[in-house]
């Protein structure tokens, strides 16, 4: 019997392996819970370590997604300079620091779809920032890095980079991806700022005005996913994948496995894709974990495992 076809839709890649592993060091899982134990993986996140990981899995493509967070990149340059600056000169340097984001976000992008060039099997998925390139000249660039760059998608997470998903300072940034036919993929989830941007109810705005428009919620809502089914049923332009999520089920504040399978099957498991978020979860941990989900059909987790992937992100 031939093996499904497996394709992660949930990937994050970095420089070097120091730059992975303080990723995942500095980055707190805390929305599920208490859960013990939660495997997770060796790898860094390097290139190298992906095709490793996806070949061990038996997965034929990968799609990553890159994050930049204007708000983030521009509290780590403040930290650093240096201690004795006058007011003015801290105030020149901040506003050098703020007028540097747009190209701070347009080379980080670059270095996106440069990394995964010479690697057909992965697929690149560039930020857009709703501070750092708002508007048309967020539009400009997500144009450049399609035609020039090879980008095939966008990702957001508004928890982390502090704007809703239903900001309206991207209309245009939705609006040129819907005439590209470009899937957004964003992330889905609490934060504990309490300002609900990335809850799916946050996209609620954004998936109505663009109907048109593919938008994937990654995690399935995460600690908020309770609110996926409502999103699911209102906008049919609603896809999710259960990354990391599915690592957790059985938390404090997670679906069980029960729970998680009837959730799928509730927004539809035509709808739902799978993503390890790699280098966190381990690629062949998660083909494992779909596969042991209750009551879902072979055949609804063998989309889950891939083909739901090609006909939602068009790969």
């Amino acid at each position: 019997m031939a093996e499904p076809l497996k394709i992660d839709s949930h990937i994050h890649l970095y420089k070097t392996p120091e730059e992975g592993k303080a990723a995942k060091e500095g980055y707190q899982i805390w929305e599920y819970g208490q859960r013990a134990p939660v495997r997770f993986s060796r790898y860094s996140g390097t290139v190298e370590d992906a095709l490793e990981a996806m070949k061990t899995a038996g997965v034929s493509r990968a799609v990553v997604v890159h994050l930049f967070s204007a708000l983030g990149t521009r509290e780590e340059a403040i930290a650093r300079l240096p201690e004795g600056l006058g007011r003015d000169e801290k105030d020149r340097a901040i506003r050098e620091i703020d007028a540097s984001l747009p190209d701070r976000l347009k080379e980080f992008n670059r270095w996106g779809c440069d990394i995964v060039k010479d690697h057909p099997q992965l697929v690149s998925y560039i930020t857009a920032d709703a501070i750092a390139l708002p508007g048309e000249e967020g539009v400009a660039h997500i144009r450049d890095m399609v035609e020039n760059h090879g980008a095939r998608g966008i990702k957001m997470h508004g928890a982390v980079q502090g704007f809703s998903m239903s900001d309206e300072r991207m209309w245009p940034v939705y609006g040129a991806c819907r005439e590209m036919g470009l899937p957004i993929i964003c992330h889905s989830g609490p934060d504990r700022g309490g300002a609900h941007y990335a809850e799916p109810r946050a996209f609620g705005r954004m998936l109505g005005e663009f109907p048109e428009l593919k938008v994937v919620l990654a995690h399935m809502g995460g600690g908020t996913w309770h609110q996926a089914p409502e999103i699911a049923k209102t906008y049919p332009n609603a896809y999710f994948d259960c990354c990391e999520i599915i690592e957790w089920t059985g938390g404090t504040d997670a679906p069980t496995d029960q729970q998680l399978a009837r959730l799928i099957s509730d927004i539809g498991p035509e709808r739902v894709m799978m993503g390890s978020d790699f280098p966190w979860y381990d690629l062949d941990h998660s083909v494992e974990r779909v596969m042991e989900l209750p009551i879902l059909s072979q055949e609804e987790k063998e989309g889950i495992l891939g083909a739901n992937a090609v006909d939602i992100l068009g790969l």
